[in-house]
């Protein structure tokens, strides 16, 4: 079991938070949390580069001097590739990285990914966090008092808020999802994992359903 402090959008300490990770999940397999995060990074790969094939490449394609007789090696077309300017061989061509694991690995990924960030003491418990319109000074205050500035993190709230994620979108090294997004790429890369009392609550409720 694990005691989790609770702080204000002040730096204030309001409470502390009991969860077990084991609970979560018993045994962080890191062969599984490689796998999920090397999906995530490979659809992610945009896999538009290209290079020209012969075929695609200006020039005509005339044999550019007769075979014998000129005292030099043979050539086709100016399109080889063989010669400066000619076509790609084995050219490059767009392609989708994308593929996915089994929903229940990409689950239980998930689910180590929260066990291990709790138990390394990389997650930030706070109270609350309510915005009655977009204010990115207001929360990168908030930030700076937990002693987060210039620190990578997730923050991860109950819901979507739109005033929050308008808020925090321009915050270098922020990424902001609701808790039910959470995946294991999202959890692990950044340095620390901040979530509100009412996420960390959603994260137990399913933890223990």
């Amino acid at each position: 079991m694990v005691s989790l402090p609770i702080y204000d959008l002040s730096g204030n300490k309001v409470g502390s938070y009991e969860i077990d990770p084991d609970a979560i999940a018993p045994k962080v397999n890191k062969q599984l949390l490689h796998d999920a995060v090397v999906m995530y990074l490979a659809n992610a790969r945009q896999g538009s580069n290209k290079t020209k094939r012969r075929g695609e490449v200006s020039g005509s394609t005339k044999k550019m001097y007769k075979q014998k007789g000129t005292g030099n090696a043979r050539m086709g077309a100016k399109r080889t590739p063989v010669r400066r300017g000619g076509g790609h061989a084995n050219s490059r061509q767009p392609r989708s990285y994308y593929y996915r694991l089994p929903r229940k690995a990409v689950q239980g990924a998930t689910r180590m990914a929260l066990a291990a960030k709790i138990s390394a003491g990389s997650v930030v418990v706070i109270d609350q966090l309510a915005m009655e319109a977009p204010k990115t000074k207001s929360l990168a205050a908030a930030f700076k008092a937990l002693g987060l500035e210039g620190v990578t993190k997730t923050l991860a709230t109950a819901a979507v808020d739109k005033n929050v994620y308008l808020s925090g979108r321009n915050i270098q090294g922020l990424t902001i999802s609701p808790v039910s997004d959470l995946n294991a790429l999202t959890i692990l890369r950044p340095r620390k994992l901040v979530v509100t009392k009412e996420a960390l609550d959603w994260i137990k409720a399913r933890a223990t359903a």
